[in-house]
């Protein structure tokens, strides 16, 4: 993997969007999804949310440690690697995780989620494609679906909360979601961002009314196994009924988000899906709206 990540990052001067680049970008947008506040149940820079066993200073740790994960597999994207190869390195990513969390689970569901969908830009902008839509699901589905289908969770790996909660309430979590080329991602919580930022809102409050729009429709599987069917009626109840009342852009919004805020911590939700899929949405953004 090594000789394949140099040949892609020589080749990198001739596209117009490097490994490195991807990288930066999908890094930035798990900082800006831990920043962003108030987002129901999870950990920020103002509180732990629901959580007793993380702080933001752990999720920084986190991404400190995935900086060169999205490089290679970027740059493995770049050159047509095999979904075997971007699983390896998924799964070192996640032991690097752990170790400067000390066992703490902040971002496997971004390893995976954040990951694929970096190995996508860095395949299009290798075959000199758009970074479209379009173009970013085909190349998920055409390539790595088979292979999706038939992921085996190492001996030695904790089976995750989707994982568990496929087993028990028959949901498909972030593999489902890759199996569909990221339905969530595309078809919820882009169209909300763009239609967000279309009406003049900033960056915090496009994201916060895109993280309530995810909240609103998505099966968290984080919320089912830490407050079951029920928690997530709840909040699936509650975030619809924010965006029916005018979402970010009624004047009394931020009061709202934050008694929710607080419920959930209290409740013990976290909607940690929610929040991989809404850093994807922000990366796609990033990268067709061509920041550096």
């Amino acid at each position: 993997m090594n000789q394949l990540h140099q040949k892609t990052v020589a080749a990198g001067a001739d596209v117009p969007l490097t490994a490195r680049r991807i990288a930066l970008l999908a890094v930035r947008s798990l900082y800006r999804e831990l920043a962003l506040y108030p987002k129901p149940g999870l950990v920020s820079f103002r509180d732990n949310g629901a959580h007793r066993d993380m702080d933001a200073a752990t999720f920084v740790r986190s991404l400190f440690s995935l900086r060169g994960y999205f490089v290679a597999i970027a740059a493995a994207g770049m050159a047509d690697a095999k979904f075997a190869g971007l699983q390896q390195l998924g799964v070192a990513a996640e032991s690097r995780m752990l170790r400067a969390t000390r066992g703490i689970n902040t971002h496997r569901g971004a390893i995976f989620t954040l990951g694929i969908l970096a190995a996508a830009a860095g395949r299009a902008t290798a075959r000199n494609m758009t970074l479209s839509d379009e173009n970013l699901r085909a190349i998920v589905t055409d390539n790595w679906s088979r292979d999706l289908r038939a992921i085996v969770v190492a001996g030695d790996t904790a089976p995750s909360h989707g994982q568990l909660m496929a087993a028990h309430h028959g949901v498909t979590g972030a593999r489902g979601e890759a199996l569909q080329a990221f339905p969530s991602v595309f078809g919820i919580a882009l169209p909300a961002l763009r239609g967000a930022l279309a009406r003049g809102a900033g960056t915090r409050h496009a994201l916060l009314h895109t993280f309530f729009a995810l909240l609103a429709e998505t099966t968290d599987t984080n919320i089912l196994f830490r407050g079951g069917a029920g928690g997530l009626q709840f909040i699936q109840a509650q975030a619809a009924d924010f965006l029916e009342r005018g979402s970010v852009f009624e004047p009394e919004w931020q009061q709202r988000a934050e008694i929710l805020h607080r419920q959930c911590s209290i409740k013990n939700l976290s909607p940690g899906g929610c929040a991989d899929l809404l850093a994807a949405a922000w990366f796609v953004h990033e990268l067709q709206t061509g920041r550096a």
